[in-house]
């Protein structure tokens, strides 16, 4: 196939410039030092943090943990019935544009999660709400990430997705940074929206005002995206009127046609555990800052906007070493370093700030490289077909099983032990198992290359 006009790339990167303002201001920095800030209710004498929701009290950050996790388990569910869906019409953009605009709208909502005086001390006043919108927004993100990531075959030949892979994460690094930057101003600046900490206690509308800016952000730049990228071809007749049944079949086709692809299969299996604790990792970094190291929301935000500085050279530093070494080689070593942040990051002391700069560091560089090459091993891997978005459904849904499995393991062994350093440490396991199942996918490719 031939790689599309540079109109074409350059719109589906800029999605990623879209998007990743959400993954930034709403997962990783400002919503979860402010969730931590105002949920709690009741602190012990270890400094465990707890809130009560639904008349059960939970560790603040574990009831996070969970409500992300059943985000992911809904998109798990739904992606693959609605990719198939798509693929069959032809509409991924109208399903693309539908996710994104319930995520952006979520993150609108976010705006009222307010506590009962409008100061951070004062205690959350409407938790139900800002958990809701936590998980329709997360369902939104990923939800349009599933249609976003089938387009890549669609618009590039194979030599070429190595390399706009990397450039849509740079896209996203860049974006994020910028509105995040926007943020931290306001933060630090709160007069700018008639925020004011005058009283010894910060007011919330500087924070608040963030998630405006990323629904506005998400929605206006995902349009833009939106508009150059091209129409899909229907895999099927797009007059059949039992839609729910054809997807359905659509799945099990693309099912049996992996069950014939033993590289494939094995590569999910070993993308399924490394995946896990990448994406946790990424999820909880901010809690466990915040909750565990007792880090302070300046350097909080901070370190993660060096992650996302970092992670620009990283990606496509580990995307010229997969051209030398291969795609399964370097995402060995990519693994193996984060083993390495596990063990280090468990014994990082509290209150230690320029340790958590240096493991923010690590993370940022070896963060970019593992997503985007995972994301073209994965388009590399896949037979030539229409049925893209019913094939990244499946990696979509595997990425998704494999984050509720690691939230819930992180949430719950925070609450039998009290301590997150602990769930840093099963993660750090479930690197190991990624390892050992990513040599025994590369033993297999050699065993059925010609």
């Amino acid at each position: 196939m031939q790689t599309a006009s540079k109109k074409v790339l350059n719109g589906w990167a800029m999605y990623d410039w879209a998007n990743s303002v959400y993954a930034l201001v709403i997962t990783s920095t400002i919503f979860p030092a402010y969730y931590e800030a105002i949920t709690k209710q009741r602190v012990d004498e270890n400094n465990t943090a707890y809130v009560t929701f639904l008349g059960r009290e939970f560790v603040n950050t574990s009831l996070y943990n969970y409500a992300l996790a059943i985000a992911f388990l809904i998109v798990a569910l739904i992606s693959p019935l609605l990719s198939s869906i798509a693929d069959y019409r032809g509409n991924k953009k109208s399903f693309m544009n539908f996710f994104l605009t319930m995520g952006s709208l979520a993150c609108f909502s976010l705006f009222f999660l307010n506590t009962t005086d409008g100061k951070i001390s004062s205690g959350v006043s409407n938790l139900g709400l800002g958990l809701f919108s936590v998980i329709a927004a997360c369902v939104g993100y990923w939800g349009s990430i599933v249609y976003y990531n089938s387009f890549l075959p669609e618009i590039a030949a194979p030599e070429d997705r190595d390399r706009l892979s990397a450039k849509g994460f740079s896209y996203g690094y860049v974006g994020s940074v910028v509105l995040q930057v926007i943020c931290f101003i306001v933060v630090f600046f709160p007069g700018i929206v008639g925020g004011s900490d005058a009283e010894g206690a910060t007011t919330t509308i500087q924070f608040r005002t963030g998630f405006l800016l990323v629904a506005v952000w998400w929605w206006g730049f995902g349009q833009f995206s939106l508009s150059r990228l091209p129409k899909s071809e229907p895999a099927g007749d797009p007059t059949q009127k039992q839609l729910l049944s054809n997807g359905y079949k659509e799945l099990r086709k693309v099912w049996g046609q992996l069950s014939s692809l033993p590289v494939l299969k094995r590569f999910l299996f070993s993308f399924f555990f490394y995946n896990m604790g990448v994406q946790t990792i990424m999820l909880v970094a901010a809690l466990f800052g915040k909750g565990e190291l007792d880090i302070p929301s300046t350097n909080l935000i901070i370190a993660i906007l060096l992650v996302q500085l970092i992670a620009v050279p990283g990606a496509f530093v580990i995307s010229k070493l997969s051209a030398a070494l291969g795609n399964l080689r370097t995402l060995m070593l990519c693994v193996l370093l984060w083993v390495g942040i596990c063990i280090y990051g468990y014994t990082i002391p509290r209150g230690d700030i320029i340790q958590f700069y240096i493991v923010s560091s690590i993370i940022g560089f070896v963060m970019g490289g593992t997503q985007s090459l995972s994301r073209s091993t994965y388009s590399k891997l896949m037979p030539v077909t229409k049925d893209t978005a019913s094939f990244f459904s499946f990696y979509d849904v595997t990425e998704k099983i494999s984050l509720v499995v690691g939230l819930f393991l992180f949430g719950f062994l925070t609450e039998i032990t009290g301590s997150q350093r602990d769930s840093v440490l099963a993660l750090m396991t479930i690197f190991i198992v990624g390892i050992f199942l990513l040599l025994y996918t590369r033993s297999t490719q050699k065993k059925v290359a010609p």
